[in-house]
């Protein structure tokens, strides 16, 4: 019998939850030939604006995935650990290859990364900071997702894909997170899989499966071979209720899903450019904002050999701009608080390497304190600025950017800020003062959990 890491079967999980669930939906609505009826009402619902855009989006995958006209669409699905977060999301462990014809999947093949980057030549560098703290010197698939935006990274992937020999050709790449698993828990409640302790619920399922599978078993007495059993059964088991689910539950699993989109948990690239420009219509896209005129924001951590501490480490956000200057000047401040007190197989001290992305023609006076040296540089438009940050077990760290922003960021009357959410990462408090140019000042505090704007009249 065929033997499969630990990593394919959580994937396996993920796959099976988000995929067979969904095309459980998809086929449902099929069977009731409720694709035009569902578009023709969708203005007389009672839904927000923004979730009916997402609705026929939605509805617009469905159809193209149910009649893909007798051919067979290949998906590369890459799993992105965001408790070792990276700038997609997080670390790809796995990634799957899920093949679908007409409404039917046909195929699901799941790799594991470090096997299959044994299969991909030496000849692509690795990006710093990545061979003096990982000791990694060429660039796989497992760290392929380097870049702030999707695009890149789901074109990176497919590259490396086919560096390591694979064949197929994908209709299109989606990123997924391992927060996708817990919010389906979230709706269907906590999951009971028969012969084995415990339940399994969106606050404990991950960490939970990875303690069965490596330690658990044998106190129960299970045979090693016999120990990842309980990753299949317990997809069963969530299909199962998810199927099960009354009417207004599945609308709130629909708005969960939603969540994880418009989150970033779920990142969607399609070669299929109509099918493309809906889901970017809609933000599912996870591509970076190049044409963003006004202030801009975006910072990106990447866990540089920290063991999964992203699970521990929380971080918070003030950001202060004033508009009084003759030319505007910021502060940011970044803070790291890692929580957990004492190494383990999860933690130990926290290592990223962060980069920080704000409107070209920023002049970066001081980043305090600084222990590594700084890069500098510019891509996707923007300029970024990137150290390595140490956080020792259980204190907190803040690095502070004081800079000099361009006076484009200001137009007429009207000062607009945009802040990107790192994908994968967890809700983040956040604290925006703006001072106005007649010296009024306006504060806001929210926890970022998706990509934001603020817009406030600049003669307040």
């Amino acid at each position: 019998m065929k033997k499969y890491s630990t990593k394919f079967w959580i994937v396996f999980v993920l796959v099976s939850v988000v995929f067979l669930t969904t095309l459980f939906v998809i086929l449902e609505v099929k069977n009731k030939g409720l694709f035009g009826f569902l578009r023709e009402p969708l203005s007389l619902l009672p839904l927000e604006e923004e979730t009916s855009e997402d609705l026929k989006t939605l509805l617009s995958l469905a159809e193209a995935l149910s009649n893909t006209k007798g051919k067979e669409k290949a998906f590369l699905i890459l799993l992105q650990n965001n408790m070792e977060l990276r700038p997609g999301g997080g670390y790809i462990g796995s990634f799957a290859i899920v093949k679908i014809k007409d409404g039917q999947p046909v195929g699901v093949e799941v790799h594991d990364t470090v096997n299959f980057d044994g299969r991909i030549p030496d000849t692509i560098p690795a990006p710093y900071p990545m061979e003096s703290t990982l000791g990694v010197k060429s660039l796989k698939l497992r760290d392929s997702n380097y870049h702030p935006d999707f695009a890149l990274n789901a074109k990176e992937a497919e590259d490396f894909y086919h560096l390591g020999n694979g064949q197929e050709q994908f209709a299109g790449v989606i990123g997924v997170t391992t927060r996708v698993l817990e919010s389906v828990l979230e709706v269907t409640g906590p999951v009971e899989v028969p012969g084995y302790p415990g339940m399994y619920g969106k606050d404990n399922a991950v960490l939970d499966l990875e303690y069965q599978v490596e330690k658990a078993y044998a106190e129960q007495g299970l045979e090693r071979g016999e120990r990842k059993v309980v990753i299949h059964l317990l997809a069963q088991e969530i299909i199962k209720k998810v199927k099960a689910l009354p009417l207004d539950q599945k609308y709130r699993l629909f708005k969960v899903v939603l969540s994880d989109l418009h989150q970033k948990d779920v990142q969607i690239q399609l070669k299929d450019p109509k099918l493309q420009a809906e889901v970017a219509k809609v933000g599912w896209d996870g591509e970076m904002d190049t044409a963003w005129k006004n202030d801009y924001l975006f910072l990106v951590d990447s866990n540089m050999n920290a063991f999964k501490s992203d699970l521990y480490v929380e971080r918070s956000y003030e950001y202060s701009v004033d508009l009084s200057l003759p030319e505007p000047k910021a502060v940011l401040k970044v803070t790291y608080n890692h929580t957990a007190k004492e190494k383990s197989y999860l933690t130990k001290d926290y290592q990223s390497y962060s980069r920080v992305y704000l409107p070209k023609g920023s002049f970066i006076d001081t980043i305090t304190p600084l222990t590594h040296e700084v890069v500098y540089g510019e891509e996707l438009n923007r300029k970024f600025a990137g150290t390595i940050v140490q956080v020792p077990l259980g204190t907190e760290k803040t690095l502070e950017y004081s800079y000099q922003l361009p006076k484009t960021v200001e137009t007429g009357e009207l000062y607009d800020l945009k802040i990107q959410k790192q994908p994968g990462m967890k809700s983040i408090p956040m604290k925006v003062t703006v001072k106005h140019k007649n010296g009024s000042v306006q504060s806001y505090q929210f926890n970022l959990e998706r990509d934001t704007v603020l817009s406030t009249l600049t003669s307040q």
